[in-house]
């Protein structure tokens, strides 16, 4: 397991594990892992090849786990709801190849400096009618966003697992109070505002044991 693959089943297991103590019906909906052999065609489809980390987060849930739409639906059409704190759906291969598609087909731009969709985008997380959501870039690995009527916001993240800690954090942030000290493990609030800075900029901070000196600098200074 490479090192962006293995940094994201540490996130996400944040994620499913806080999900697994507090919202069991959430977690019973992540679905079970993908099949690689849907990955592969969804790829060929898609004209892209997924990312590590996004693969090694299939691998764990895949939301649709082989289901597939039924009749005339909305363009996700099998996300899971109530994983991303701010409302939309966390997609399945079925919906990150619908949702992908349609995009690419309706919003690609030719001018390469103001782009409203790239191939190599990887929707992960859409509103039911696909107007908004997140991406993951397929080249660089870093997460963006987009929103109809407005330009993409590219690189809101550095990692899809920087992504991912985020959203454990406002999980734990939400059910507790906004910006709330985690006291377990000697985690008050300056440790807790270091970690979200240093997750939000791609480092990986245990839950245990010091923030080390070269994540605590650049964040003080």
């Amino acid at each position: 397991m490479d090192l962006e693959a293995a940094e994201v089943r540490r996130a996400w297991g944040r994620v499913t594990g806080w999900l697994e103590q507090h919202a069991p019906d959430v977690f019973a909906a992540l679905g079970g892992p993908v099949d690689p052999a849907a990955v592969r065609a969804a790829e060929t489809r898609m004209g892209l090849e997924l990312p590590p980390g996004i693969r090694q987060w299939l691998a764990m849930n895949d939301v649709d786990a082989g289901r597939r739409p039924e009749g005339h639906t909305a363009l996700v059409a099998l996300g899971c709801p109530d994983v991303v704190p701010g409302g939309g759906l966390l997609l399945g291969l079925t919906d990150i190849e619908r949702v992908h598609l349609h995009q690419t087909e309706v919003a690609s731009s030719d001018d390469p400096d103001c782009p409203h969709w790239r191939r190599e985008w990887v929707p992960i997380h859409a509103e039911t009618d696909g107007f908004h959501g997140t991406f993951v870039d397929a080249r660089t690995g870093r997460v963006g966003s987009w929103s109809e009527g407005n330009l993409p916001k590219e690189g809101r993240f550095p990692s899809l697992a920087a992504y991912f800690e985020d959203v454990a954090d406002r999980l734990a942030g939400a059910a507790s109070g906004e910006d709330a000290p985690r006291r377990a493990h000697g985690r008050g609030p300056g440790r807790e505002a270091t970690e979200r800075w240093a997750r939000a900029h791609g480092y990986v901070v245990h839950d245990r044991g010091r923030i080390p000196a070269d994540i605590r600098q650049p964040y003080e200074g």
